[in-house]
């Protein structure tokens, strides 16, 4: 007998036909003599649905109240798949977050798990339910509902599938695995067999889908393997896991874009010691997320620094940095939101010399410019125009994965 710890995302459950589906891979798994907790998202398009309402009402709603509306997608999910497991005849009960015993912080819309209480979960599972929690969300020391930003319902399931000590944590999605890019947006794209927990990382980190960030960072720090997998295509997906097979000569795993970026400038900023501490230290007391940073050359005692962050937090940024702005002594900040980022992830980078410089050239080639510029030892990231995006990935893509890519 294992535990198992299976996710479902939106596209999974979008329809009575598809969650009917899902209740059978649920209780295929029980009846193979396992133990299964499921987390489930909003159907389909439901969050974007609810998001919409919410503006309709309120062009700037609290985030408190947006996460007490958006919660109510997941509620709807995990009822509806409960019902559909009843029928199939097996024992199930559907629970919210706060059931479950998942505590977050207070930072509502982008909250971070802090404890799991597993005793319900640990009750249920004693009693051989098929436990469905809602994923994505959780309460906070006020006993206030929370969400954990958009893919969270990934973080929900390993988070879950650590505290409980799963055997496997399984992430069914409308892809059947992991690619080297998008193949939504690129045909050719392959399918990898395994990836590392650094490189998987990496990439959602740059904008890949597949997986949230988060979830990456729990599965690697307790060490539970995730394999990603089609619940329409009955395939094996990819595994993730600490060390991946690869062949010496693959110095590049995929390549990811990132549309959810804003990049924010503020220029002849005083050329002095702790600007940049303060500037950066004002967006971290409001939770505030910078990913790429570039600072000029002082020059007539001034310099320029440009960064970027996920658009959603774009105004809030520039809102602070305002409010500072004496203090700061700066002239002007600006914000363009037409802009993403384009990266390439690969732990047998640091052993290619000249990797960054066939990703410049695949741009160049196509007469892309690039306008900043991020590395580290496993991935490059640059940033572009948004309207040369689906042309710079797939440049990118067949630089690197082509037929002669390595020859």
């Amino acid at each position: 007998m294992a535990l198992i710890v299976q996710k479902f995302g939106g596209s999974s459950v979008k329809d009575a036909e598809h969650i009917r589906n899902v209740a059978r891979i649920i209780t295929d798994t029980y009846r193979a003599n396992n133990d299964v907790v499921v987390v489930l998202s909003a159907q389909g398009d439901t969050t974007d649905e609810l998001i919409e309402k919410a503006h309709e009402i309120n062009e700037s709603p609290s985030r408190r109240e947006m996460d007490m509306l958006l919660s109510t997608g997941e509620q709807a999910s995990v009822a509806l798949c409960a019902m559909a497991i009843e029928k199939l005849g097996c024992p199930v009960i559907s629970l919210n977050a706060w059931q479950a015993g998942i505590s977050t912080d207070s930072n509502y819309s982008n909250a971070s798990i802090k404890t799991i209480n597993d005793e319900r979960l640990r009750a249920e599972l004693d009693r051989r339910n098929i436990v469905i929690v809602t994923g994505f969300q959780g309460i906070n020391r006020r006993y206030d509902i929370t969400t954990l930003g958009r893919g969270g319902s990934d973080t929900s399931a390993v988070a879950l599938a650590a505290r409980i000590r799963a055997d496997l944590c399984q992430i069914y999605t409308d892809v059947d695995g992991v690619y080297t890019g998008d193949p939504r947006i690129i045909p050719e794209a392959r399918k990898l067999d395994e990836i590392t927990f650094d490189e998987m990382l990496e990439l959602a980190s740059a904008g890949a889908q597949v997986l949230h960030n988060r979830s990456v960072e729990i599965a690697k720090r307790f060490g539970i393997q995730l394999e990603v997998l089609s619940s329409l295509d009955p395939k094996p997906g990819t595994i993730v896991k600490e060390v991946a097979k690869k062949l010496e000569s693959t110095a590049i795993s995929g390549v990811a874009r990132d549309e959810n970026v804003a990049c924010i400038a503020i220029t002849h900023l005083e050329d002095k010691p702790g600007v940049a501490y303060r500037i950066f230290s004002l967006l971290a007391q409001r939770k505030i997320n910078v990913d790429i940073i570039l600072q000029s050359i002082g020059r007539d005692n001034t310099k320029d620094i440009t960064f970027t962050v996920a658009k959603g937090y774009a105004d809030e940024a520039i809102e602070e940095l305002m409010e500072h702005k004496d203090e700061l002594n700066f002239a002007d900040i600006s914000c363009d939101t037409n802009v993403a980022k384009i990266s390439i992830v690969g732990s047998g980078m640091i052993n290619h010399p000249g990797i960054a410089s066939q990703l410049f050239e695949a741009l160049y080639n196509v007469g892309i410019n690039i306008r900043m510029i991020s590395t580290s030892e496993i991935k490059v990231s640059v940033l572009i125009d948004a309207k040369d995006s689906d042309m710079a990935i797939r440049a990118v893509h067949h630089k690197f994965f082509g037929e002669r890519a390595g020859a």
